[in-house]
């Protein structure tokens, strides 16, 4: 019998379709001679489907059609109930459609990639790749994020942040604060979103309040922050655990824009097709020798910093024009991980000397040796204090039945 592996995409995210793209790539990169794949695709209403014709990527033009093949699955909020359930009980014979041995979740943005859906997964028990309810909530909320990385001094641009109840309530108090600590021009960002989302850029007060206007449409938590520069970005992926990881070789993405766009990314003459691997970039990143292993450094602290695991994606600022320490590095700062980077950054690993099967192939590993783990750290306890009286005599419902 071979290792069953569930792959799951898509989702009730505003980068559902990017996350159809990535799951692709992925599951054709997974080794069938050695593997099974099952793919369980998540619809924006958040209901779960699978089926062969979830395997080609030109299906999701006609959902309605694409889903009228499938099967659509549940499965149990049970420990160690790794079944693929049909929603459809048969008259006759079993709902398991099929049994699972690991996840790899291929899902980016809100409601998925940062710890809801890791929390499902981890509630079952089942092994899957990929950062932990922890780390994904950390990781997708780049308030947290920020906060956590500035304890561990690892360098993030200065910022500002606040609730949409906040706006509305003392936007004139915020404006202020948010001139006086950053000036213009600003960032504006929704706290917890990727791919661009719902960002954009302020040179002045009028297009800050638009700007924030647009992005808290998106989410409850807003950020804004200090505009790098002479910008330059680099990516940098981290694969491994926060024990034992490595780092990819550089890109920078490239941009006519005052920041990457979602069309930047995802577009760029490929209409989506190729997802992160297609877009403009250079590759690998022209960049002196001490900066690259600056940014490799930052990356890996970060990824260490967050407890994360998988592969990540950490995507760093370069204020060009500033004046080089005495290592010879321009100012870096650390701008955000993506814990689940779209197209898992295989373009990035390929140009490191690991072919996306072997990328593949460690994801499984990771996620088996974390459950292994997991097995050997203590839960619970096999004594019932009730039975001893214990917990009896100290709250008011001691007298239970009564």
């Amino acid at each position: 019998m071979k290792t069953n592996i569930g792959v799951f995409f898509g989702g009730r995210s505003t980068e559902h379709e990017i996350s159809v793209i990535s799951a692709s790539q992925a599951m054709h990169a997974i080794n069938r001679d050695k593997y099974d794949v099952t793919p369980i695709y998540i619809s924006k209403q958040g209901k779960w489907y699978t089926g062969d014709a979830l395997f080609d990527v030109a299906n999701y033009r006609d959902i309605n059609s694409l889903l009228a093949k499938c099967q659509e699955v549940y499965m149990r909020p049970i420990y160690d109930d790794y079944n693929l359930y049909k929603t459809k009980k048969p008259l006759f014979g079993t709902d398991v459609l099929t049994r699972l041995d690991v996840v790899i979740p291929v899902l980016h943005g809100s409601n998925v990639e940062d710890g809801i859906f890791e929390g499902v997964l981890q509630t079952i028990g089942i092994p899957y790749a990929g950062c932990d309810v922890l780390a994904s909530a950390n990781g997708m909320d780049k308030i947290t994020m920020k906060m956590i990385l500035q304890a561990c001094d690892i360098p993030v641009v200065d910022y500002v942040w606040f609730t949409d109840k906040q706006w509305f309530a003392k936007r004139d108090e915020l404006i202020a604060q948010i001139e006086n600590k950053l000036g213009y021009p600003v960032i504006v960002k929704p706290a917890n979103l990727g791919s661009s989302v719902g960002i954009g850029c302020a040179h002045n007060r009028e297009e800050l309040i638009d700007k924030v206007d647009a992005a808290e449409q998106y989410s409850t938590r807003l950020i804004v922050e200090y505009m790098v520069k002479d910008l330059q970005e680099i990516n940098c992926s981290v694969i491994g655990d926060c024990n034992e990881y490595r780092m990819s070789v550089l890109e920078q993405p490239l941009t006519s824009q005052d920041i990457l766009t979602y069309t930047d990314k995802y577009m760029g003459g490929t209409k989506g097709a190729k997802g992160m691997a297609a877009s403009q970039k250079k590759f690998p990143a022209d960049l002196p020798d001490a900066e690259t292993k600056r940014i490799q450094f930052l990356a890996g602290e970060t990824f260490r910093a967050l407890s994360c695991h998988g592969v990540s994606r950490v995507d760093v600022m370069i204020e060009g024009k500033s004046e080089r320490d005495a290592s010879g590095c321009r100012k870096i700062f650390v701008n955000e991980i993506n814990t689940i980077p779209g197209s898992l950054s295989f373009y990035l690993w390929e140009g490191s000397g690991l072919k996306f099967d072997e990328e593949m192939e460690h994801l499984v590993q990771l996620a088996l040796k974390r459950k292994r783990e997991q097995g050997m750290k203590t839960v619970s306890y096999d004594q019932n204090i009730f039975s001893l009286g214990g917990g009896i005599k100290g709250g008011k419902m001691g007298k239970l039945g009564k």
